[in-house]
């Protein structure tokens, strides 16, 4: 199984920026589509992005479209998630998820459980 690392979470005030990059091992990182998720507290994980497994084709949620982007760097078996203009609101912890047997160009889903394996976590919080 693929085993993922999340880092690049922290403080940041209303309206700054954050990249998040999540760190593939243990397969071969360009078999999996990636998605990212977040929980915010009190409230249940929800889909934020989804890059396909080339990396050409991405998926973001209503909430943070035209503020967030998803790529991924094959060789480096890297994906990233670059948050401009963040908001209150964006805080949550950010999870990355792979998803293997989808092919090259298709979109990874939205729906949690139809994940192969899950990142632990960093925290982004974003102050106003």
């Amino acid at each position: 199984q693929v085993q993922l690392v999340e880092s690049g979470g922290g403080l940041v005030q209303a309206g700054g920026s954050l990249r998040l990059s999540c760190a593939a091992s243990g397969r071969t990182f360009s078999n999996y589509a990636m998605g990212w998720f977040r929980q915010a507290p009190g409230k249940e994980r929800e889909f934020v992005a989804g890059v396909s497994r080339s990396g050409g084709r991405t998926d973001l949620a209503g909430s943070v479209k035209g503020r967030f982007t998803i790529s991924r760097d094959n060789a480096k078996n890297t994906v990233y998630l670059q948050m401009n203009s963040l908001k209150p609101e964006d805080t949550a912890v950010y999870s990355c998820a792979a998803r293997s047997g989808l092919s090259s160009s298709e979109l990874p889903p939205r729906p949690i459980l139809r994940y192969n394996a899950w990142g632990q976590g960093t925290q982004v919080t974003v102050s106003s």
